[in-house]
């Protein structure tokens, strides 16, 4: 069997791209995934107690973009829905990130008065301000908050996620944790926040059915044989694999899930809490708030970071340091000899994280460029 695209990955980024050569340029498409399902780690199911279960850790999707937005509602419609999510510290479950709700929960009256007063001058109303600019701020009493903040809410939490302190981490971590000059407690403030009504993995199940894309799940691309052929491979997966490490390994950090039911109908007060310094856990998540169900019964998930170890469990998050970057680089430069018959991208392929609307974006905007013709210049 020959087709115009065999696309490596069926996440946000490989069904998008699939979706669009089939139904916009006529192609036929195979797309191929290793794991036994499409959706990639925004699968979701329904577990044994009728709840609808997020597999791969807590997933909500938001955007700013109407865009992608409007795309993704060819494929489902949805429930509206703001992710809130509270941390558990020194015995209380408060607000994150970190805002005015959050100084007024952890600290005596007269001390949150007085620093709410001092911030809302410092920065104005609606702020968001990184801690690590708080923590060398002019004023000792910000700067102390500052540092209140970063040991209590950030420091174990990103050493339990990470496997390192964050100051062995590249900046781009450590210095997008906010403070809110601010009375809102939803996690994201972006114009369209929703859960798919029918879940996420309805949504690529319908944006792959299309007569001229063929699916084969459980499958790896060494797994291929030599019956099929392609034009164009489109893959998702990690740099380093496609090039079969020949630079080394890019380190990932993994996730371990432990699932389980409960015969009660609400575990905890919203769908996902922070646990920085308890634990080995970094969070509990409860599907059933996602999905706004009410069944009695309800299904937690305990997450557990750990380090990524190719073949034995999946690649979430590349690793922000430097060294990594410039082995990331090395394979970017190997890229030349595939001679544009394969084309890169998605998490893995990119070794950058991305929220689903940023994968969806991206694979739109490479669709316009392959659909174009004009790849190189735009990339460039």
């Amino acid at each position: 069997m020959h087709y115009d695209w065999l696309v490596v990955g069926a996440g946000f980024t490989g069904a998008t791209l699939a979706e669009r050569f089939a139904s916009q340029l006529g192609q036929r498409v195979l797309v191929i995934d290793r794991r036994p399902h499409v959706g990639g780690n925004a699968y979701d199911e329904i577990d044994d107690a009728g709840v609808r279960v997020h597999r791969y850790g807590a997933h909500i999707f938001h955007t700013v973009s109407d865009r992608v937005w409007d795309y993704l509602s060819r494929f489902t419609e949805w429930l509206p829905y703001e992710h809130k999510v509270l941390a558990s510290i020194d015995g209380k479950l408060v607000p994150l990130p970190f805002n005015l709700n959050t100084l007024h929960a952890l600290l005596p009256a007269a001390d949150a008065v007085a620093l709410e007063e001092r911030l809302v001058t410092a920065f104005g109303h609606d702020a968001r301000v990184p801690v690590l600019s708080l923590m060398q701020h002019d004023d000792a009493g910000l700067r102390e908050l500052g540092q209140y903040v970063h040991d209590t809410v950030f420091l174990n939490y990103t050493t339990k996620q990470w496997g390192m302190r964050p100051d062995e981490l590249d900046r781009t971590v450590t210095g997008r944790v906010p403070i809110l000059v601010a009375r809102d407690d939803r996690y994201f403030r972006d114009a369209h926040q929703g859960i798919p009504t029918e879940g996420f993995t309805a949504i690529f199940q319908k944006m792959l059915d299309h007569p001229s894309i063929d699916v084969e799940t459980g499958l790896a691309l060494t797994d291929l044989g030599s019956s099929i052929t392609w034009d164009r491979m489109l893959y998702t997966g990690p740099i380093d694999e496609l090039f079969d490490h020949r630079h080394g390994v890019l380190p990932y950090r993994s996730l371990r899930f432990e699932h389980q039911t409960i015969d009660v109908d609400r575990y905890q007060p919203v769908s996902v809490v922070n646990y920085p310094n308890e634990g080995r856990h970094t969070r509990i998540i409860e599907h059933a708030h996602f999905s706004l169900q009410h069944l009695g019964r309800t299904t937690i998930t305990h997450e557990f970071p750990q380090a990524h170890q190719p073949g034995v469990n999946e690649p979430y998050y590349p690793v922000p340091q430097q060294a990594n970057r410039e082995r990331y680089d090395q394979y970017v430069r190997d890229t030349v000899e595939l001679d544009g018959r394969i084309v890169l991208a998605g998490r893995l392929a990119d070794y950058k994280y991305y929220d689903m609307d940023q994968a969806v974006a991206h694979a739109l905007q490479l669709f316009k460029r392959i659909a174009t013709g004009v790849e190189e210049e735009v990339a460039a």
